[in-house]
C-alpha cells in the first residue's frame, strides 16, 4: 500500500494499493491520457474519468477490480490534479519494479 498526496500543502493523501496499479494496467487507463505538452491539470482528470465511466458501462465495467479503483481512487473527493500527477509517478515506478523484478500483470 502506497500514499499519494493530492494536494500542495500535503495535508491530503490517498491509499493506493497494488490491486489498484495492477488494474490500471490492465485497462491501460494512463495511456495516452496526458497531452504532449506534460502538464497534469483537471482537464487530464476529467478526461480519465470520462474514459472510466465508459468502461464502466460496457461489458468490461462490470469487473470488481475497476470498480474498486474508482472508489477508492479515482473519485476520491481528495483526487485532483496534482494527485493525478502522482499517481502517475507511483504507476509508473511501479511499473518499472514490474519489469526489474521479471514480473508482469498482462
Amino acid at each position: 500500500m502506497a500514499k499519494i498526496q493530492t494536494n500542495a500543502s500535503g495535508t491530503r493523501s490517498i491509499e493506493v494499493s497494488e490491486q489498484h496499479l495492477a488494474t490500471i494496467e490492465q485497462y491501460q487507463l494512463l495511456r495516452d491520457l496526458i497531452d504532449s505538452n506534460g502538464y497534469v491539470d483537471e482537464d487530464v482528470l476529467d478526461k480519465l474519468k470520462l474514459n472510466i465511466r465508459s468502461l464502466l458501462e460496457s461489458e468490461a465495467g462490470r469487473d470488481k477490480q475497476l470498480l474498486d479503483l474508482c472508489l477508492d481512487v479515482i473519485y476520491h473527493p481528495n483526487m485532483k490534479a496534482l494527485g493525478l500527477q502522482n499517481l502517475t509517478k507511483l504507476f509508473l515506478d511501479w511499473k518499472k519494479n514490474q519489469i526489474e523484478d521479471g514480473v508482469s500483470a498482462d
